[in-house]
């Protein structure tokens, strides 16, 4: 029996011709015709100010805290549930992370205890879209204007993705991207700075060009350039922005095919679920998300444990996902501790994801479903149904 793996990197056939016209250019290293391209999509597509291709979502999120001038002492409000790089980026600037927990549905940041966080040392809000569904922004807006304090959307996940009919990416002073190879649009290793504050966008130019005004002297602005701030290499090969622009410019047939993916899932699995005491993921009315990830919250780490071994020995490979930050040797060395965060501890232990790319088969899903519903759940072994039967 062939292996189903959790992700598979998906190419849709114009990558190598791109690559090759970027040979033809004569241009290869950073901004050059597909990277102004990207740029162009982006600001278009999100209603960004600036787009500026990075390295990684890693690098975008270092160039963030740069930007805003982020200093020893400081302290920056951050989910304990996401990825590390969104509180590293922070931490290498001297700054203090204060966790934040998460909500039980949407799995994003608790708005509501947002203000309570808030201190005289506090210099950012970072908030993550988790899975492409987006952050109570309204709340998070009003709370960060009050006390004059950015908010930087971590937007991984959620590339048009939207909150309220607006995209996410286009709310916060600054939002970072990610294209590596795990995300619905992908060139292996890169990401992306959007700025939204008009006056962050020269000083992003000059950090992204090792701290000159590079780019300032290529628009004919300046007579020669040189050293004029903090900065280090963020700039993309042009090869990465081609293969990029090849998955940006057929964005909605990905977009098609993933939620076609993510719906067979929720359908074929809706009655399962009630059945089972498993949680699905949550989508607010309100929220147009990007289907990047497909969840189940089961009732005990056992459980979770045990449909990840049960998935493997059937040659398919689930994953679980964040482990919570505040609980991390770092963390615990920032003054974390277990209780500070109970809903993300919880919701840590019981994640699991499923696959999920744009090339899965529907034969491969359900496989999938077929082994989920053999799973001895409870002493049940619900008998397998299609998703057009269960649609029906």
């Amino acid at each position: 029996m062939s292996s189903i793996p959790f992700n598979c990197v998906s190419t849709v056939g114009t990558e190598m011709q791109y690559i090759q016209r970027a040979f033809a250019n004569l241009h290869i290293c950073g901004d050059g015709l597909f990277t102004k391209r990207c740029h162009t999509l982006l600001e278009t597509e999100v209603g960004t100010l600036k787009a500026l291709l990075t390295t990684s979502c890693t690098h975008a999120l270092e160039m963030a805290a740069l930007l805003l001038n982020i200093k020893p002492g400081d302290e920056v409000i951050v989910p304990s549930f996401t990825f590390v790089s969104t509180v590293n980026a922070f931490v290498l600037r001297g700054a203090k992370p204060v966790f934040i927990d998460i909500r039980p549905d949407t799995l994003n940041l608790e708005e509501n205890s947002l203000e309570a966080l808030i201190s005289p040392a506090t210099k950012a809000i970072l908030c993550v879209h988790y899975a492409g569904v987006g952050c109570e922004m309204d709340t998070i807006l009003r709370v960060a204007s009050r006390h004059g304090i950015p908010v930087i959307e971590d937007n991984a996940h959620g590339l048009f993705g939207r909150y309220r009919g607006k995209p996410l990416g286009s709310f916060g002073c600054l939002a970072t991207q990610s294209f590596h190879e795990t995300k619905n649009f992908s060139c292996g290793e890169g990401g992306a700075i959007l700025i939204n504050d008009p006056e962050l966008i020269d000083r992003a130019e000059i950090l992204r060009e090792k701290g000159t005004n590079r780019s300032r002297f290529f628009r004919g602005q300046v007579d020669k350039y040189t050293w004029v701030d903090l900065g280090s290499s963020y700039l993309p090969s042009d090869i990465l922005a081609a293969i990029l622009f090849a998955q940006l410019e057929v964005r909605e047939t990905i977009q098609a095919k993933r939620q076609l993916l993510w719906n067979r899932y929720f359908e074929g699995l809706m009655n399962w679920s009630s059945e089972n005491d498993v949680i699905l993921p949550t989508i607010p009315a309100h929220c147009e998300q990007t289907y990047h990830i497909f969840y189940l919250l089961f009732p005990t780490l056992e459980l979770r444990q045990a449909m990840i071994q049960h998935l493997k020995q059937r040659n398919i490979l689930s994953v679980f996902h964040y482990v919570p930050l505040h609980l991390s040797q770092m963390g615990l060395g920032f003054g974390g501790w277990p209780g500070q965060c109970p809903v993300t501890e919880e919701v840590s232990n019981r994640l699991l994801r499923l696959p999920l790319y744009s090339g899965l088969s529907d034969a491969d899903q359900d496989r999938i479903l077929e082994a989920i519903y053999e799973f001895d759940f409870l002493g049940t072994k619900p008998a397998f149904r299609t998703v057009s039967a269960v649609a029906s």
